[in-house]
């Protein structure tokens, strides 16, 4: 695989469990040795260097804080290992924990905080060494989703006010698409697409991406046509070309499930339309220009 993340920049990684993802994080950060390539960090060939030489740090998805230590103590902890001067650590500590909205925390122990709390102490402790490359390792998994949303949004906040280049890989595909200013979609160790979240979204580069983002996922026919739920609608119609199967509701929307032969086809459905009957004929209009088209 090849990847190219700007400096500055907050990459998302995004893919399935045993896609690579967490492999490629532990092989830029020197945890996993690389069997060939390079690993370039602002040019040079960081392949061969030690973990710690690096400028490289990690976020993963256990805290891994230290129980026996306060926050303060655990946001040092990188610095203090590395031999900082005192005054550089209190210094780091201090703003860093501004930053993340930790300075009333302080003094408590990791079993006092909250899991977003505790994910923010991981998040500081990184943030604290200053690093060149900050990586972060699906750090919201173990957050409930109303903790998710609030953590996700100060991991953005962060990233754009300290301007560290981040890898944040992640299989939630909602998470990759909402942080991430380019998406590298993996499958299998390779990298199927690298593009805006727009671009991954509205223009997958092959069948397997369109079938892997999005849920519902791009609905594709035998002819290879391809089109999004949202961008078609669907009516009741004695000459249409599919049968209605069932409707779902997801939030605020309704989807219908429709057949066209052997082929599953989903579309959105105004919420207050009735519900037909099993079997009943629908036919289906696209948005012009939403058309997308696959070798099939």
């Amino acid at each position: 695989m090849s990847l190219t993340v700007a400096p500055g920049e907050l990459m998302t990684v995004l893919g399935a469990s045993g896609s690579g993802k967490s492999t490629l994080l532990r092989v830029i950060a020197g945890l996993e040795p690389a069997d060939a390539g390079r690993v370039l960090i602002d040019g040079a060939d960081q392949a061969r260097v030690e973990p710690s030489r690096r400028g490289v740090a990690m976020v993963f998805q256990s805290f891994a804080l230290f129980p026996h230590l306060d926050v303060r103590r655990n946001i040092a902890f990188g610095l203090r290992a590395r031999s900082a001067p005192g005054e550089l650590i209190a210094e780091r500590v201090r703003e860093t924990a501004a930053a993340l909205g930790l300075t009333e925390l302080l003094t408590r122990r990791p079993g006092e905080l909250s899991g977003g709390e505790r994910q923010r102490v991981a998040l500081a402790r990184a943030l604290a060494a200053r690093p060149r490359v900050l990586l972060l390792d699906e750090p919201l998994s173990n957050l409930d989703a109303q903790l998710r949303v609030s953590t996700r949004n100060e991991i953005r906040r962060v990233q754009k006010q300290t301007a560290v280049t981040a890898l944040h890989v992640t299989h939630d595909q909602v998470e990759a698409l909402a942080l991430g200013h380019r998406v590298a979609v993996m499958r299998d160790g390779r990298v199927e697409q690298v593009g805006t979240p727009d671009e991954v979204w509205e223009r997958p580069a092959n069948a397997w991406v369109a079938r892997f983002i999005g849920t519902p996922p791009m609905n594709i026919l035998p002819s290879g046509e391809a089109f999004r739920a949202e961008h078609a609608s669907c009516a009741v119609d004695a000459d249409g070309a599919y049968t209605f199967a069932f409707a779902e509701r997801v939030g605020a929307e309704r989807y219908w499930h429709l057949h066209l032969g052997d082929t599953e086809v989903v579309v959105r459905a105004p919420a207050d339309e009735d519900v037909p009957e099993r079997g009943t004929r629908i036919s289906v209009t696209v948005v012009p220009g939403r058309v997308r088209r696959f070798d099939p």
